[in-house]
């Protein structure tokens, strides 16, 4: 991976089972809060695997795009882009109705200290979504952080564990959850709840966070020592397919990778790289925050990118010192304070 317009390219390019799953979407597409992390690939990867099924169906993105450059190029890729403040009902309002709807607006870094936003955000506004969309499909992006804490022999929480949110940005996105799942009763409205943990491209993510740590000879606390990630391309074939998969009520839908991934392993596996050697700290916990995918897998198949690669891409994107987007996952924390 040397370039930025090499991964996103690779972001944007559909594996040919999302293009057959696309070419039986009817309707437009509509994703809410494209401006963040995933969002602009997502929205990319969806006009192209859309224009690769010979369908004229729009992909709409609605942000408040406060990060310059964003909805520019998103229009240059063919998304029609509309900025807008949906916790503003008046905008919310004048947004198209269309017959498929990807939900990724929400809030989680920042919590702490100013929780009444994080809960309007995510527990506030996805009634008023799912209000002015009652007609549409729905795949509503969550987070595998709505799960307790599982022991690492269990092979991660399933769609059947019961919710155990800690802190409350982790409350907050099971009320995103009951909210979406009581409109969805009350409208018969399909829906699939995505439960994400963790999507990773070269500019974000816990393999880029540890990568960076070994290599400036940081210290690395391996107390939260057991983590899933998956490939964010992959995530995003997942979630757009996923509108194939909607139902009432709405089914539940871990999103991950496959395998349980040490931090002390990964974080020797990189200092091979660098040729150095990683500074641990702390002894493992016996849980962790984990996931199990088995069901997507079933469902999607296995990622197309595999661990060693992402870790392969990630060593060589931080060499070269690749752009990245500063924004921390804590995926150290075990309090759920963010």
């Amino acid at each position: 991976m040397n370039s930025l317009h090499e991964l996103e390219r690779k972001l944007a390019t559909p594996s040919r089972a999302c293009v057959e799953d696309m070419a039986k979407i009817k309707g437009d597409i509509l994703v809410l809060g494209v401006g963040g992390k995933m969002g602009p690939s997502l929205a990319k990867l969806a006009v192209n695997a859309l224009r690769q099924a010979g369908s004229s169906s729009r992909v709409i993105g609605v942000s408040r795009f406060s990060e310059a450059g964003v909805k520019d190029d998103l229009i240059r890729h063919g998304v029609e882009a509309i900025s807008a403040d949906i916790l503003d009902d008046g905008e919310l309002s004048r947004l198209p109705k269309v017959e498929n709807v990807i939900y990724m607006a929400g809030r989680k870094f920042g919590t702490h200290g100013n929780e009444h936003l994080t809960w309007a955000m995510n527990a506030y506004l996805p009634g008023r979504v799912a209000e002015h969309n009652r007609d549409a499909r729905i795949v509503v992006f969550s987070s595998g952080n709505i799960y307790p804490f599982v022991s690492i022999s269990s092979g991660g929480a399933t769609e059947e564990t019961a919710p155990g949110p800690v802190g409350e940005y982790a409350q907050s996105c099971l009320g995103r959850e009951r909210i979406f799942q009581s409109f969805s009763h009350r409208y018969q409205i399909p829906m699939l709840i995505y439960r994400l943990n963790y999507a990773i491209d070269m500019r974000y993510g816990n393999l880029l966070e540890i990568a960076k740590m070994v290599q400036e000879d940081r210290e690395i606390d391996v107390t939260n020592g057991y983590m899933n990630v998956i490939w964010q391309g992959d995530a995003n074939e997942i979630a757009l397919r996923s509108l194939l998969h909607c139902e009432v009520p709405a089914k539940i839908l871990n999103v991950t990778g496959p395998e349980i991934i040490a931090v002390r392993w990964a974080a020797e596996e990189f200092g091979r790289l660098f040729g150095k050697q990683p500074r641990i700290i702390g002894q493992e916990s016996p849980n962790a925050l984990l996931n199990n995918a088995a069901r997507c897998h079933r469902l999607f198949g296995y990622p197309s990118v595999t661990l060693g690669e992402m870790m392969e891409m990630t060593y060589e994107w931080v060499i070269q010192g690749g752009e990245t987007f500063n924004k921390p996952t804590h995926f150290q924390e075990r309090s759920g304070k963010y």
